[in-house]
C-alpha cells in the first residue's frame, strides 16, 4: 500500500513540476524580447556624436555693442600730464640727491620687439596731447563673432583682430607696424610707428558686458608711457538716418533713410 500511495503522490505532483518550469521558460523569454528591443536603443545612443569643444577657437569675453564715454570714471589728460610732471620733478630731485631709480623692463604682446629706433624721446606734453587726440571720440561701435572683433571709431581706422591665441600681425610697412592678441580676458593692440612712438590699447569688459575699459599708453624710444585710462558704458544707439553704399565710380554714396510711419 505504500508503494500505492507514493505512485499515487508523484503523479499529483508531476503537474506542478511541469507548471513551474513553463513559467520559468516564459519568464526567460519575455526578458530576452525586452534585451531585443532595447539593444537598438541603445547601439543607437552609444553611436550618437557628442559635440566637441573646438579649442582654436577659445571663447571670448563679449565687448559688442555701442559704447559712450564715462567722464566721470575717465582720466582728464591734463590732470594726468599735472601727475606725470610731479613724479618727474619728484625724481629728478631724488637722483640730484644721489638716489637711484631703475627702469623696469620693456614688456611687449608675446614678448614681440618691433623696431623702435634709438633716438631722442618725444616731449611728455607731445604724449599726453596725442593720446587726448587718439581718445578724443565719445562713443565707439564694436562687432564680435566668433572669428574676430572689430573696434569703429569715427574718423579713425578700425581695429580688427582675430580670436584665436596668439599676437596676430595686421599691418606692417615703412609707416609702421600693428599687432593684436589676447592677453587672457583683455584685448591689446600694439603699434610701431616712425621716430620710435610706441603706442597700446588695452580693452576690457565687465562680466556683464555692461561697461568697458580702454588703457592707452604713448612711449617714445623707450621712455616710460603716459597712460590715459578712459571708461564705457554700454548704450542704445539711435538708428542711423543715413544708408552709406560703396560705388567703383563715386566712391562712397549715402541717402536719407525714409522713416517707417
Amino acid at each position: 500500500m505504500s508503494t500505492t500511495l507514493a505512485v499515487a503522490m508523484t503523479q499529483e505532483v508531476r503537474p506542478q513540476t511541469f507548471l513551474t518550469t513553463g513559467l520559468k521558460f516564459l519568464a526567460v523569454g519575455i526578458c530576452a524580447l525586452v534585451l531585443a528591443i532595447a539593444s537598438p536603443s541603445y547601439a543607437q545612443t552609444a553611436n550618437d556624436e557628442l559635440p566637441v569643444l573646438d579649442l582654436d577657437t577659445p571663447i571670448r569675453m563679449n565687448f559688442s555693442g555701442n559704447w559712450e564715454k564715462d567722464f566721470a570714471r575717465s582720466d582728464n589728460w591734463e590732470d594726468e600730464l599735472s601727475r606725470r610732471m610731479r613724479i618727474r620733478q619728484e625724481n629728478a630731485a631724488l637722483q640730484r640727491s644721489g638716489v637711484g631709480l631703475g627702469n623696469g623692463p620693456s614688456v611687449s604682446l608675446g614678448n614681440i620687439n618691433l623696431n623702435r629706433p634709438r633716438r631722442r624721446q618725444a616731449n611728455l606734453i607731445d604724449m599726453a596731447r596725442l593720446a587726448e587726440y587718439i581718445n578724443r571720440n565719445s562713443t565707439m561701435d564694436i562687432i564680435q563673432d566668433r572669428n574676430e572683433i572689430r573696434i569703429e571709431r569715427r574718423g579713425e581706422a578700425p581695429l580688427v583682430c582675430g580670436m584665436e591665441t596668439g599676437p596676430n600681425e595686421t599691418f606692417n610697412s615703412q609707416h609702421g607696424a600693428e599687432i593684436c592678441g589676447w592677453d587672457r580676458n583683455q584685448l591689446v593692440f600694439e603699434m610701431a610707428l616712425p621716430d620710435g612712438l610706441y603706442i597700446i590699447h588695452r580693452f576690457s569688459v565687465s562680466s556683464d558686458s555692461q561697461s568697458l575699459r580702454m588703457i592707452t599708453s604713448i612711449s617714445s624710444n623707450g621712455s616710460v608711457p603716459f597712460n590715459l585710462v578712459q571708461s564705457y558704458n554700454k548704450y542704445q544707439a539711435p538708428p542711423d538716418e543715413f544708408y552709406c553704399t560703396q560705388t567703383v565710380t563715386r566712391g562712397q554714396v549715402c541717402s536719407q533713410r525714409t522713416p517707417i510711419n
